[in-house]
């Protein structure tokens, strides 16, 4: 099957979490959404257009093996960026929610403006909000 036949779209992303009872809070509490499915093992939410399922990391390996499960606090290897109009409107909102930024908001070289959190996991997220430099 060539790529030209996928459809160009990521429609679910999994995160394997330490402790699902945790995670499945912080996802409810920082960005506002229901569950749409859940199990012993599992909470998932729908982002519109991708799915965010949280997976017990004890239960990561079965869908991966052979490769690794990696461990929290091994380092980010990746980030997710969600567009916002408003990237200190934001911000002040997660502040409230008791969410900790890692970083900004900071202006970005590249017409950006950006801030980073982390799940308890240590999952990146990223909010960027489009500049227009007159």
């Amino acid at each position: 099957m060539a790529t030209t036949d996928w459809e160009n779209k990521i429609t679910e992303i999994t995160l394997f979490v330490e402790d699902l009872h945790r995670s499945k809070a912080f996802y409810q509490e920082t960005f506002k959404l229901a569950v749409i499915y859940e199990d012993a093992n599992c909470a998932v939410f729908d982002y519109g257009n991708t799915s965010i399922n949280l997976l017990n990391q004890s239960n990561a390996r079965e869908l991966i093996e052979p490769a690794q499960v990696g461990h929290h606090g091994d380092g980010a290897r990746f980030q997710f960026t969600i567009q916002v109009s408003d990237v200190d409107r934001v911000c002040d909102e997660l502040e409230v929610r008791g969410v900790k930024l890692l970083n900004g908001p900071i202006t970005r070289p590249w017409g950006r403006r950006t801030a980073c959190f982390a799940d308890p996991d240590g999952h990146v997220w990223e909010i960027a909000q489009v500049l227009h430099f007159q």
